[in-house]
């Protein structure tokens, strides 16, 4: 990773944002050139300090979380919602939200957020192109000069990453210039199945399930999402 991520951090709840300060202090790779709990100053920060990434609460007096990321979407790279309140996750996620915490934040939760976060801005320095080879059942994907084949079946999952998709294989990933959708789409959809708006894993890579409802694949457990469970269901215990 080249260099670290700089974030700003927009709460009106002061008690939250100086927890939030704290988190990002305990990971080298973030630093917060920035912490304001007002939204309108948030928002003139933003323009101003153009930072990779934005940790934005949902509801603040004047102008909310959603709606700075409506206005600034092409000043925004990165944006985290850090809320006390579920029932926005959708909307933030259709706005093209990178992750989503509810408050309190946990170790455990901000620590997934942080490894997330570095393993895009690792990999988006190299993203890669594919062709999907559909005769041979393979993806051949180029990093400049280079050119690698992964086979279909040497997938394990799939997880979107802003405009990108992230090609997990046992040995290595793959970050390619692809949205997620539309590289699902063009995979075999027999060998893949959709778990939650940002993973899909391949079938046979399925080991079982942990006490969090979580899809487990080797070593990695997969969240599922809630308007996948049913699917889910149906699909492996058919």
């Amino acid at each position: 990773m080249t260099g670290k991520i700089r974030c700003i951090c927009i709460d009106d709840e002061r008690d939250d944002l100086l927890l939030l300060n704290e988190w990002i202090k305990t990971e080298p790779a973030l630093t917060c050139v920035g912490d304001f709990s007002s939204s309108s100053d948030g928002l003139q920060a933003i323009i101003s300090l153009k930072p990779d990434l934005v940790f934005l609460d949902v509801e603040m007096p004047g102008v909310t979380g959603l709606e700075i990321l409506k206005l600034l979407r092409s000043d925004i790279e990165l944006a985290v919602f850090v809320t006390s309140h579920p029932e926005f996750a959708l909307e933030g996620f259709e706005l093209s939200a990178f992750d989503y915490i509810l408050k309190p934040i946990t170790e455990k939760r901000f620590n997934h957020t942080a490894q997330r976060l570095k393993d895009y801005w690792s990999m988006r320095q190299k993203a890669a192109t594919y062709e999907l080879q559909q005769e041979t059942g393979t993806l051949l994907i180029s990093e400049g000069r280079n050119k690698t084949k992964v086979t279909i079946n040497e997938i394990v999952y799939l997880e979107a990453m802003q405009n990108y998709t992230k090609v997990v294989t046992a040995n290595q990933s793959y970050l390619t210039l692809v949205g997620f959708n539309n590289f699902f789409s063009k995979l075999p959809q027999s060998n893949f199945l959709r778990i939650h708006r940002s993973y899909a894993v391949a079938r046979n890579k399925i080991s079982g399930f942990n006490a969090s409802d979580e899809i487990i694949c080797g070593s990695t457990a997969l969240p599922i999402g809630k308007t996948y469970k049913d699917t889910i269901k149906n699909e492996i215990f058919r």
